[in-house]
């Protein structure tokens, strides 16, 4: 039975195969590109799924490798500095479309694809690498027992970068093709819409590319503007105001909304419904735990504002949701894991020869390929650990055993948070690990300044490896929508993981020697600082808020009883509240533009008017954002000398006025 369902399966390839060569290269992605399909329905990429196009040429990976040098730089760079790490893949995308204009290049977008998905590897082993290994210097100058070496720092990011690319291949299917239209994948959405717009302005008429080229414009200047000049609050806060000041003082009740462009376009791509949930753990974190503990906690927390309360202790709540809300998600995907090591296992003994060659829209790496590969790189990761790090056989194996099972495991929860709201809880996900890494070091007798060594290294391991897996779904999702072969973005993401991380590793040697990361001048290293100080009392001796983790957990448990979401409940929980509250505004957008007319035809025609139109904001926003970025690294500041309580009235009135144009825009289209 199950070898003639193999054969109907290559039979319908086939068919598929032959119905598509009659077809003709669309310009534009197709009306179902961002919907779920019918059963009897098909998605038809732009690229011909039975064709050959240009895809990894010399220009393509040297122009890929090019782009992932300098953006692995100044992520890096930018990151530590500003402590923002920026989103590479549009940005990228935007001057890979713009190359292959200026140069004329025919059949562009195969190779576009290749360039955005190579220099894309900056992104992720930039989060991966600033994240946890800066707290090394951190915790140096406490504990000079505390050694960092270039090769520590290269080989963590390199090796978990590895792991993450072979750790989500089996699972790209799933995510990629068989949830169609189910996940919103707002930062991957954007970026196709920039890489087709290279294709429509090519064709007579360039509607959509034009459409695109203005939003972006619109968005990436005004956040420019709000980011540089200050004309405006770029954060709408009651806190500005006197009663809202005493409100917080009184009650710890704040709100708070970012009036960025680009955020607002990320609101309408992830739509009301998921935006709804991800807002209803934020206010439930500020609206009542934040009051709760302000009001009736001890003197320390009634005496904190609202942001310490936040970072100190509610946040802590979030962490502990979102540990265990992939644990959820990773026992309600055992079925896909297991289908993924049983395909794997067959093709390892030779038992799926029988189906042929897939088509070339969706050929992978081979799964006794990539078993092979991942066997390498463990036994890599072991060695590393050994020899590099640890120099203890049975503590080295410990720590391979924990960064295997935990980099695995929670690749499908990175997967998830990206498809769904577009932002990787890496960071939240990573400190979990280095809690319990650290509360099995120190059962086994690891602690200390080495234990802190050997803690920070291997979550840099598996923050690295969460951040490729998170990053590496929105590369593949790019190259289903357009068409391109995946087992060439696969196979060439290897060489960008490598150039990346040794960029990395060379910024980070570089910026300690010149600015440091403690200090006076200083970098400011947030997430690493956070780090430092959650493995510090762990490895040292110290308080750890263990029940505010046990309380993260049982409310996940809960909310997955109750049939909510709970990963994309405890990321809300877990990320700023003035990020989460532009996302229900621009959610509530799309739902009154899928919705403003009687005909269904005209609403859906306006929805995906307004996705172009909020992948523009979202495209403009990143590229401006990395612009103003570098403006304030330049020492460029300036004041406009309004007083607070204005730019705040400012801040509504250009925002509405955003809003508006996202609103009129989408709802100009008429049948």
């Amino acid at each position: 039975m199950k070898k003639v369902n193999e054969q109907n399966l290559a039979a319908a390839s086939e068919t598929s195969e032959r119905q598509f060569a009659a077809e003709v290269d669309p310009v534009e992605l197709p009306e179902n590109a961002f919907r779920e399909l019918a059963e009897d329905e098909d998605y038809r990429p732009i690229m011909h799924p039975a064709r050959q196009y240009k895809e990894v040429t010399v220009y393509s990976v040297v122009m890929g490798l090019v782009l992932c040098i300098i953006f692995s730089a100044a992520a890096a760079y930018l990151g530590l500095k500003v402590g923002q790490v920026f989103e590479a893949a549009i940005p990228i995308a935007i001057i890979a479309v713009g190359l292959s204009g200026a140069l004329r290049k025919k059949d562009a977008l195969g190779q576009n694809v290749i360039i955005q998905s190579i220099g894309a590897c900056s992104g992720v082993i930039v989060a991966g690498a600033i994240f946890t290994l800066p707290a090394l210097y951190i915790l140096q100058d406490k504990y000079p027992e505390i050694t960092v070496s270039f090769f520590q720092i290269f080989l963590s990011s390199l090796l978990g970068g590895v792991l993450g690319i072979l750790f989500f291949i089996p699972f790209r299917k799933y995510f990629v093709k068989d949830m169609h239209g189910k996940y919103p994948f707002p930062e991957a959405t954007a970026t196709t819409q920039v890489l087709a717009s290279g294709q429509s302005a090519g064709a007579q008429g360039g509607s959509q590319a034009k459409t695109l080229v203005i939003a972006s414009l619109i968005g990436g200047i005004y956040d420019y503007v709000v980011e540089t000049f200050g004309f405006w609050a770029g954060t709408l806060n009651t806190m500005v105001s006197s009663w809202g000041t005493a409100l917080a003082e009184k009650t710890k009740l704040v709100l708070s909304c970012n009036t960025g462009a680009a955020v607002l376009g990320l609101g309408y791509i992830v739509g009301l419904r998921y935006a709804f949930i991800i807002c209803a753990g934020s206010f439930f974190v500020w609206w009542v735990l934040i009051p709760l503990m302000g009001t009736y906690g001890n003197e320390t927390i009634a005496a904190m504002d609202p942001q310490d309360i936040f970072s100190n202790y509610a946040r802590m709540i979030g962490i502990g949701g979102i540990a265990m809300a992939g644990v959820i998600g990773i026992i309600k995907s055992w079925p896909i894991i297991r289908q993924a090591v049983g395909l794997a296992g067959r093709e390892f003994k030779g038992g799926s020869k029988s189906e042929g060659r897939p088509m070339r829209w969706q050929w992978d790496i081979s799964m006794k390929h990539i078993v092979f590969f991942i066997a390498i790189a463990l036994i890599a990761v072991l060695l590393f650990f050994w020899f590099g790090v640890i120099h203890n056989w049975w503590q080295a194996l410990v720590a391979w055993i924990v960064v295997t099972i935990i980099a695995f495991l929670f690749t499908t929860v990175a997967a998830n948070a990206i498809a769904i709201v577009g932002s990787n809880p890496v960071s939240g996900m990573t400190l979990m690990t280095l809690i319990v890494a650290s509360a099995i070091f120190v059962a086994i007798g690891l602690k200390g300044p080495s234990g802190i060594v050997a803690s920070m290294v291997i979550g840099g391991v598996v923050c690295t490896a969460l951040s490729m897996a998170g990053g590496f779904v929105t590369d593949l999702k790019v190259g289903y929508w357009l068409g391109s072969t995946p087992r060439k973005q696969e196979q060439w993401k290897f060489l960008g993981t490598l150039v990346s991380a040794a960029t990395v590793g060379g910024v980070i040697l570089v910026l300690n020697q010149v600015y440091g990361f403690t200090g006076e001048n200083a970098l400011v290293a947030p997430q690493a600082n956070a780090m430092a100080k959650v493995i510090e009392p762990l490895m040292m001796g110290g308080e750890t808020p263990w029940i505010l983790y046990m309380t993260g957990v049982i409310l996940a448990l809960l909310l997955n009883w109750l049939g909510v979401p709970a990963l994309a409940f405890c990321l809300g929980m877990f990320i700023p509240l003035s990020l989460n509250t532009p996302l229900l505004v621009g959610g509530a957008i799309a739902y009154f533009v899928s919705n403003s007319s009687k005909d269904k035809a005209v609403n859906d025609m306006r929805r995906d008017r307004g996705t172009l139109i909020a992948s523009g904001l979202i495209a403009g926003g990143a590229l401006f954002g990395v612009f103003a970025a570098l403006t304030r690294f330049f020492g460029f500041e300036y004041s406009c000398g309004v007083e607070p309580g204005m730019l705040q009235v400012y801040g509504i009135i250009v925002y509405l006025l955003l809003i508006g144009y996202l609103w009129y825009d989408s709802c100009r289209v008429k049948k």
